[in-house]
């Protein structure tokens, strides 16, 4: 069991990318982070890396597109840990390029069921054990803001509207609990999703959901963040 005064965070979708960023930016800061990966050779691999920098990170494996992925990886991080401070929903998948007009109900439904029933099962799972003061961050996008919608990506792009739905739902019902729960969009960031003409850096993508989960003030909740400044809905 960890000690009981040190943050403790997980982060799904963290074996590479602005997840294994966000992992390594808290682990910085002194937190003890889950990194949460659905690939258990990746998952490792990426741990051992941060841990061999004196980090304090550990590897869980956890596929949020299957429930009984989620509800094992509860199972595993509660025989380790009595809290959970942080929960960042990262992971995430962009499969579709074209028109909505073309959009087919099996590529929508791939989609909704990473990026948006994911999340949404994650924060049922572990919402029993995040304590006054905890945080949940959900990685949206642009691309989910009614405001700044485009036609890039529809079904990316309405499951992170859908998702953006989820964190003022869930803010709501928490809010009693005193636990914020924010979006944050990463903007475009050099990843493998973002591509190599993207004009942010990994950190630049990861800053505003290490502020939301450690910096932000705890009355900011049920909001949408870039650049630590709220964004239209």
């Amino acid at each position: 069991m960890a000690m009981a005064f040190k943050k403790i965070a997980l982060v799904t979708g963290a074996n590479r990318g602005i997840g294994f960023e966000i992992v390594r930016q808290l682990a910085i800061r002194g937190v003890r982070v889950y990194l949460a990966a659905r690939s258990k050779g990746k998952g490792l691999a990426a741990a051992e890396k941060l841990c061999s920098q004196g980090l304090d990170v550990e590897f869980i494996v956890l596929d949020v597109s299957h429930r009984q992925s989620i509800l094992q990886a509860f199972r595993e991080f509660s025989e380790k840990e009595s809290k959970l401070d942080i929960l960042i929903n990262n992971a995430a998948i962009l499969i579709d390029r074209g028109s909505v007009l073309t959009l087919d109900q099996e590529t929508l439904q791939t989609t909704m069921v990473t990026n948006v029933y994911g999340p949404l099962q994650m924060i049922q799972t572990f919402h029993p054990l995040i304590p006054r003061g905890g945080r949940i961050i959900n990685i949206s996008s642009g691309s989910g803001s009614l405001t700044e919608m485009n036609g890039y990506a529809p079904a990316y792009s309405i499951s992170k509207t859908a998702l953006n739905a989820i964190t003022r739902l869930t803010s709501i019902e928490l809010n009693d609990r005193g636990v914020a729960v924010n979006s944050m969009c990463p903007g475009w960031v050099r990843t493998d999703m973002g591509g190599e003409m993207a004009p942010r850096s990994i950190e630049q993508g990861a800053d505003t959901a290490v502020w939301l989960a450690l910096d932000a003030p705890s009355h900011l909740t049920g909001r949408f963040f870039r650049d630590r400044a709220e964004i239209p809905w």
